[in-house]
């Protein structure tokens, strides 16, 4: 019998030879690298200056997930460290924007729970991939508190897929295993959602890199990169993330 995890597993830093990442050296080759090859993740890796500690505490205690703009980040009281930092978290909005993008900077104590995940949590602390109609990226970056983790593909298995929890969901559905139940499955995005194998461990996004990921889409040449959100403990700094 196959055991699939569940629970919160203990993140390991970027891998120096994983064949779905590749590293670059700038926004350009960032945006202009294309996947394949089986290279679905693309990495940017810095180390920033500023403090970024600084912003989050005079954002203040508030919950749930706050978004934030140049001119709230502007008006902040900082220091020049902080101002270093509010510099950077708005270029990096300008660089996506100039690219066409929609970037969001999010200051996230936490994300919505599932109230009734049944067989398949579908919120983003499940691993999951990120879905299109059409060709798209996603665009991501932690500057301060745990960063989003990744979960080689080869290392994942769709939950639809493991059999124990598909027959739940075929109960759930209430008919056969054909079209329409396919159809249930990606309206309720239970098609998106992953679990890992064991001895698995998910990687670390790190602080500070900016990446881009492959999303499943029609025609795609690569296989979406799976990824979570990670569980933000009692007493661990909230998240600043920026997510296009």
């Amino acid at each position: 019998m196959r055991v699939f995890l569940d629970a919160p597993m203990t993140s390991f830093a970027l891998p120096a030879n994983c064949a779905q990442i590749k590293r670059v050296g700038s926004f350009h080759e960032l945006v202009t690298t294309r996947f394949g090859g089986g290279i679905n993740a693309l990495c940017w890796e810095r180390t920033l200056a500023g403090d970024y500690a600084e912003i989050v505490t005079l954002l203040g205690g508030e919950d749930g997930i706050t978004s934030l703009d140049e001119a709230r980040l502007r008006a902040l009281p900082v220091t020049t460290l902080g101002r270093a930092a509010v510099g950077l978290l708005c270029d990096d909005l300008q660089l996506l924007r100039d690219h066409g993008l929609a970037p969001v900077l999010d200051c996230i104590h936490g994300y919505p729970r599932d109230e009734h995940p049944g067989p398949v949590p579908t919120d983003v602390y499940s691993f999951h991939a990120d879905s299109a109609p059409i060709e798209a990226d996603t665009y991501l970056c932690t500057y301060h508190g745990p960063s989003s983790e990744g979960l080689r593909n080869e290392d994942a298995e769709r939950r639809v897929d493991l059999p124990a929890t598909r027959a739940e969901l075929l109960r759930l559905f209430g008919g056969a295993d054909d079209a329409d139940f396919q159809g249930y499955l990606k309206e309720n995005c239970y098609d998106l959602h992953y679990a890992a194998k064991p001895p698995a461990r998910p990687f670390s996004f790190g602080v500070g890199n900016l990446w881009r990921i492959a999303v499943e889409y029609p025609g795609s040449p690569v296989p979406p990169c799976i990824h979570r959100a990670p569980a933000l403990e009692p007493g661990q700094p909230p998240r600043l993330l920026l997510i296009s």
